[in-house]
């Protein structure tokens, strides 16, 4: 899959004229993870929640990148962009306490890198004032996820209490749709954005479920410099 989506990206560059109007796009807002209702199956933060006490809306967090869109015509764009998020979420167990009587806590960390080819339709033509847009393409998710802390150990009668760092990591293909408003048609742009990707990867047996759900919204502000004809 990773072969192939950097076979399309190559594709699609050569396609573009060398001299076509371009824009350097820089984004910042926040990722939102999709709802509890809408996650994969066996998600490990929803399974999490059986035990330990956050909440899912925690894992919302900033989200910046950076993308080259290049003209094709008056009213297409081709994307290649990449963006980055990190969250960490605290949580303890909700049924057990330490010895001492202190809570047994733990960090819960998900970072994701991604790299997105995107096609946009601009109805308006790229050089109005006011512009807006939509789209679609196909990311590459490399996503980390981390759970790091005090945890009990069910598997042993006595339950003791171990500190401990499990981990797992991987690429994964993401589907994309995006809707944004983009204002300016001279050199310098502004505008707002949401785009949804849809994603989850595969974990092992140290964690509560099998999979990680990488889905969600993100909802950013965007600036642009427009260069070219």
């Amino acid at each position: 899959r990773t072969v192939a989506f950097f076979i399309a990206l190559g594709t699609c560059a050569a396609a573009v004229p060398a001299r076509a109007q371009q824009v350097i796009n820089f984004t910042v807002g926040e990722f939102a993870p999709r709802a509890e209702n809408s996650r994969a199956p066996g998600d490990v933060l929803v399974e999490n929640q059986g035990f330990l006490s956050f909440a899912l809306p925690d894992f919302s967090g900033p989200a910046v990148g950076v993308e080259w869109l290049s003209g094709i015509g008056r009213h297409l764009e081709l994307g290649v962009g990449i963006s980055g998020y990190r969250e960490t979420v605290p949580s303890v167990y909700r049924d057990f306490i330490a010895s001492d009587r202190t809570e047994i806590a733990q960090d819960l960390r998900l970072q994701t890198t991604t790299t997105a080819l995107s096609l946009r339709v601009v109805p308006f033509g790229r050089r109005a004032p006011i512009q807006p847009y939509v789209g679609g393409g196909l990311g590459l998710v490399r996503w980390h996820y981390t759970e790091s802390g005090e945890f009990v150990d069910f598997g042993s009668p006595s339950r003791p209490i171990r500190s401990a760092t499990f981990s797992a990591q991987g690429t994964e293909a993401a589907p994309l749709a995006l809707v944004g408003i983009r204002f300016g048609g001279g050199r310098l742009t502004a505008g707002a954005e949401a785009r949804y990707q849809h994603a989850s990867g595969a974990l092992d047996t140290d964690f509560a479920g099998p999979t990680i759900d990488l889905g969600g919204w993100t909802y950013a502000a965007t600036v642009g410099l427009r260069f070219g004809r």
